[in-house]
């Protein structure tokens, strides 16, 4: 551990090293604006979480002030065995049946809802109603707001982070095919100057 330590520490700073070549100082500069870069972009990252987090609340809150809950009651007895649709033909948890429902006003709506498989006709399923009586998804929960404003200010900072880091590794790559150039010529030198 110590000496995985000692080794980063003397690629992270070359210092006044006689055996540092130009390019393990350069090597030493573009990890130094990686390990800058990562820190640097924590507070963009924070922002644009904070930013996906709010607008994710407003919509959560729009969809609980248009969307409410109600009861739909299956018209037809479900499959107790569904297939999926890559063909597998794997047994699912629910599957989808006929049923009705009423909305607000009292209008009478049907239409495919998911129920557990093997359930039987006239199965009260719950479900969620737009402002025109028809299904639509539940609204966003405070939870999932909050979970997907970390998710965007992680997935930020990875990217960008990971960028860095490619960066860094195509410029090793670089630094690494110029000193192998240059050892090759060194070498070719040497067998020259050894034949006088």
């Amino acid at each position: 551990m110590r000496g995985r330590i000692a080794r980063f520490r003397r690629r992270l700073l070359p210092g006044r090293n006689p055996l540092a070549r130009a390019g393990d100082r350069v090597e030493a500069l573009l990890l130094l604006m990686v390990i800058a870069g990562a820190f640097l972009v924590v507070p963009f990252a924070a922002a644009f979480g904070s930013e996906t987090y709010a607008a994710q609340t407003a919509r959560a809150t729009q969809e609980r002030a248009t969307r409410h809950p109600a009861t739909a009651v299956s018209l037809a007895a479900a499959s107790s065995q569904t297939y999926g649709t890559d063909g597998a033909g794997a047994p699912a948890d629910q599957t989808t049946v006929p049923a009705a429902w009423f909305d607000a006003r009292g209008a009478r709506h049907t239409g495919d809802v998911l129920t557990d498989a093997g359930s039987p006709a006239g199965t009260r399923v719950s479900v969620w109603l737009d402002q025109r009586g028809e299904l639509t998804n539940e609204p966003l929960s405070p939870s999932t707001s909050a979970a997907d404003g970390v998710f965007a200010a992680i997935l930020l900072w990875t990217a960008i982070t990971g960028t860095l880091a490619a960066l860094y590794g195509f410029g090793r790559f670089v630094l690494s095919r110029l000193h192998s150039a240059a050892w090759d010529r060194a070498w070719s030198q040497a067998r020259h100057d050894s034949r006088f």
